[in-house]
């Protein structure tokens, strides 16, 4: 019989072999003690036959962990975990506030996703032959000047085809001049943050919300105000009722993260309204906004911004990949100068020939045609996953409905205690998050979130048959 551990899918035609996949798999499972001491691992011809692959593959996987001091082979007896070596068991309690708990990962190479993993896009689509093309063009064409300091505030080319995107795809009408590129998301949060703030300003924030937005925000002293968020988005009347004097509102109003709801167009502009009575700073996350598959993207909030009071934040980690770590943000006209000082000071854009890449997969068309086969790709893949867990789970979940972003909400039973949830799927090799440890306040309903991105359509009904089992064991 194959152990729990080791029912898991391997992602074929990915940059890691097939036996490295295995390899690392075997190799955490028995650092987080899924696989203790002892335990007696499958023969390589029942394990291959179980994951439909070659017994060679498992013969290389095998020989590794038993090479590094992992296995010991017992002759006839089998295989099994070295009987001496210490049970190095991680924490298996399920993430806190301050964000999901990491998987273990190679020294030398990323883990995989695991499936469910929430915050990637799908890393099987990404079309990498193209993009190694791109960026050994421009590697070959290094000039001596393209060895100097970069512009602080970004590849001027980039910047340019960024205002192009911009304008075409989100609405928003700006300049290069507005445009700063830094490497990723939180980079760019926090140039906004040293500009912008001042140690102890309250700064509302999305309950929940972000994590790594709240977190690097209360690193930055800034005083978290939790503001609500139901149906309709950030609620804007209790944020003000409870704090008014906010100096900043951080939110996600395209696809609200984690709930996946947009900001209604009243509380947009209630929204607008109060940063530009209280000259205040809105930044606006809008980290996945182009994947809506109902219908077209919305128009991003910048877009409707007359009073010059929106940062806009995008990132590249969603529609292109997160290892890039490239982002850019769009800082009102008025506080361009302060902001490309703070660049000078603090020079946030990644590599030039990261930069130059981006900038061609942009200008050359590439990037609106793999947004447009993504999109194609994400709607089947969600639905095929929906459809799965609702033959599955139908009694134990409650699906939102929401046909935006990169993940599904899974709304468990009122009472349910959802990290514990978490902690089951995690024990069996999948990667849920409870929605309580996106949360400022307690007192939201359970959920699980679930990445779908990760998620071919073929392998949907067994990970939903995976997944309610996890959640049956007690």
């Amino acid at each position: 019989m194959i152990p729990d551990a080791l029912q898991f899918e391997l992602l074929r035609g990915h940059a890691s072999p097939l036996h490295h996949q295995l390899y690392l798999r075997i190799r955490d499972a028995i650092l987080v003690g899924q696989l203790p001491p002892g335990a007696r691992l499958p023969a390589t011809r029942v394990l291959a036959a179980d994951l439909g692959i070659s017994r060679g593959t498992v013969d290389q996987a095998y020989g590794q962990l038993l090479a590094e001091g992992f296995l010991l082979s017992r002759a006839a007896a089998g295989t099994v975990v070295h009987p001496q070596l210490e049970a190095r068991r991680l924490d298996p309690s399920p993430p806190s506030a301050a964000g999901p708990t990491p998987v273990l990962a190679d020294s030398s190479e990323p883990a995989l996703p695991r499936p469910f993993q929430l915050g990637l896009p799908a890393l099987d689509g990404f079309p990498r032959k193209l993009w190694a093309r791109l960026a050994g063009r421009r590697a070959r064409a290094l000039s001596l000047t393209g060895l100097n300091y970069p512009d602080p505030a970004g590849y001027p080319p980039l910047r340019e085809a960024i205002v192009r995107h911009l304008a075409l795809f989100r609405g928003i009408q700006c300049s290069a001049d507005q445009i700063f590129i830094t490497s990723g998301f939180q980079a760019a949060l926090g140039l906004a943050v040293h500009a912008l703030l001042r140690p102890g300003d309250p700064v509302w924030m999305e309950d929940p919300g972000y994590f790594r937005a709240s977190g690097a925000l209360r690193l930055a002293g800034a005083r978290l105000a939790p503001a609500p968020v139901d149906r309709d988005g950030l609620r804007v009347d209790e944020a003000i009722r409870r704090t008014p004097d906010a100096r900043m509102a951080y939110c996600t109003p395209s696809h609200h993260s984690p709930l996946g709801v947009a900001l209604s167009l009243p509380r947009r502009l209630e929204l607008l309204d109060w940063a530009a009575r209280r000259q205040a700073w809105i930044v606006e996350d809008d980290y996945d906004g182009e994947f809506r598959y109902d219908g077209p993207p919305l128009p991003a909030l910048r877009s409707l911004d007359r009073s010059g009071r929106v940062l806009y934040i995008g990132s590249f980690s969603k529609t292109l990949f997160p290892g890039l770590r490239l982002g850019y943000l769009v800082a009102p006209a008025s506080e361009a100068a302060r902001f490309a000082e703070a660049c000078n000071l603090l020079s946030p854009a990644p590599s030039i020939l990261d930069q130059a890449t981006a900038a061609d997969f942009l200008s050359q068309g590439h990037f609106a045609r793999h947004i447009k086969r993504m999109r194609a790709l994400y709607a089947q893949r969600r639905a095929a996953l929906a459809a799965a867990l609702q033959a599955e789970c139908g009694a134990r979940l409650r699906l939102d409905g929401q046909a935006v972003g990169l993940q599904l909400t899974a709304w468990l039973p009122d009472g349910e205690d959802d990290r514990a949830a978490a902690a089951r799927l995690n024990a069996r090799g999948l990667a849920g998050q409870p929605l309580s440890a996106f949360s400022l306040e307690s007192g939201h309903p359970p959920a699980l979130l679930l990445g779908f991105a990760n998620v071919p359509a073929e392998q949907a009904p067994a990970l939903a048959r995976r997944l309610r089992e996890a959640l049956d064991a007690r």
